[in-house]
């Protein structure tokens, strides 16, 4: 099955007056809107992970503070959210209580799966392997912020773990087009493919 996966496309990451902004990181949220309608409209399992940091996060030694849990940097901006979604803590969970009941008999099919983490990786939260598991992911299209952290992990974790996975360059954004341009280059060699976004919405 295929999944779409919005990694971090959060407030404090994309907009101006963030706490960790990366310039020219807006221009990337059209893009996501639409990937992210088109993943609801064509019942395409859509992750959307989130930081959610405490105020004294191990991250904090290394950067500045932003994505404190409950603040509004730590939020998605609105575009991006869709109708029917969960928020999956950073906690063990059972399916049950992370999807509901109701949405493990599809009955009333959830359609973006909000993914908390402290970390750089979408892999610390541990209901995101059974997550995975539950969704039958195969293939991965993958979009956000940033390219050289949180978008390297989740992409590199992927294929780790046996999915076809594509980046989708032109909803991605980064820090440093150098460090970029090498993760891109690491991710192809390692199996992973670069496509657009107009090759995804088709």
């Amino acid at each position: 099955m295929k999944a779409f996966f919005d990694i971090d496309t959060q407030i404090d990451f994309v907009f101006p007056a963030g706490a960790l902004y990366a310039p020219g990181a807006e221009r990337i949220l059209p893009a996501v809107s639409r990937l992210n309608r088109y993943a609801a409209a064509n019942g395409i399992a859509l992750f959307s992970t989130m930081c959610a940091h405490g105020e004294d996060t191990a991250e904090f030694r290394v950067w500045p503070p932003h994505c404190v849990a409950g603040t509004a940097g730590q939020q998605k901006p609105a575009p991006t959210l869709l109708g029917k979604r969960v928020t999956v803590p950073n906690r063990p969970l059972a399916l049950t209580e992370v999807l509901g009941e109701q949405n493990l008999v599809e009955q009333n099919p959830v359609e973006q799966i909000l993914v908390e983490k402290d970390a750089l990786d979408l892999f610390t939260n541990p209901n995101m392997e059974p997550l995975l598991h539950r969704f039958d992911v195969e293939e991965c299209f993958v979009y956000g912020v940033l390219t050289e952290y949180c978008v390297r992990c989740a992409v590199m974790g992927l294929l780790a773990r046996g999915a076809k996975v594509s980046l989708i360059f032109d909803a991605t954004a980064h820090l440093s087009a150098a460090e970029a341009d090498r993760v891109l280059h690491e991710f192809i060699s390692a199996g992973g493919k670069v496509i657009s976004a107009a090759q995804c919405l088709v």
